[in-house]
């Protein structure tokens, strides 16, 4: 990720382990990190500190994150919000969509996936602060939405472009269709999965990828972008 300086984030979970790792992993990206271990704590500094993201558990004593994410939203604090699940149910996934969460990763999750989420918030809500980011063979800017590939400029879809601005800040992330269809078309979208393979493929084209080395499919779980 470039031009991260001056970014906050913030980290609630009552699992001291779980916040030291992340604390030191964030801080050496860059961002300016602060911690709490529980809902009244983070409501606090959340109005304090004014981060641009934040890193939510869910299953916490007193006042749970779900209960945290509505609180925050309704501050009107403008913060993407990651929660983390014990457990990747749809249910889960609705409800926090429905109160105001960006985004969710389900425990236990890799340190390299938790940052390509906070990436990929970053760049939506906070793309003045991201600017162009490089990833790999792609150049990303999402003012003139505009990718990048090998020096050669894509002529991509609105949709094509969110698709691919998808994949390759997950890059080695294996996405399901239904995540996809939720981060892309949105979680209310009332189409086929198959619109998924349909868009994948005319990538493919784009990107020269005849022997599918750059976007994989892995069957039964995904598609995932190796870079």
């Amino acid at each position: 990720m470039s031009h991260i300086q001056g970014l906050k984030i913030m980290l609630v979970d009552d699992e001291p382990h779980i916040v030291q790792f992340l604390e030191l992993g964030l801080m050496n990206e860059g961002f300016e990190v602060r911690s709490v271990h529980d809902g009244l704590s983070a409501i606090n500094l959340a109005a304090e500190f004014q981060p641009h993201l934040i890193v939510l558990d869910v299953m916490m004593p007193g006042m749970d994150g779900w209960e945290v994410c509505r609180l925050l939203k309704k501050t009107g604090l403008h913060a993407s919000i990651i929660m983390l699940t014990a457990k990747d149910e749809v249910e889960d996934r609705v409800k926090g969509l429905t109160i105001g969460a960006d985004d969710y990763v389900v425990k236990p999750f890799s340190f390299e996936e938790l940052l390509a989420r906070i990436g990929a918030r970053l760049r939506n809500q906070f793309p003045a602060l991201i600017g162009e980011a490089a990833i790999g063979p792609f150049r990303l800017n999402d003012k003139k939405k505009e990718i990048i590939y090998r020096e050669q400029v894509l002529e991509l879809s609105p949709t094509e472009y969110e698709l691919l601005k998808y994949l390759v800040i997950n890059h080695g992330i294996v996405l399901s269709k239904t995540t996809i269809l939720d981060k892309v078309w949105g979680y209310d979208f009332g189409g086929e999965e198959n619109i998924v393979e349909v868009y994948i493929r005319s990538l493919r084209d784009k990107l020269n990828d005849k022997e599918h080395r750059l976007i994989r499919t892995l069957r039964g779980a995904g598609y995932r972008i190796d870079i």
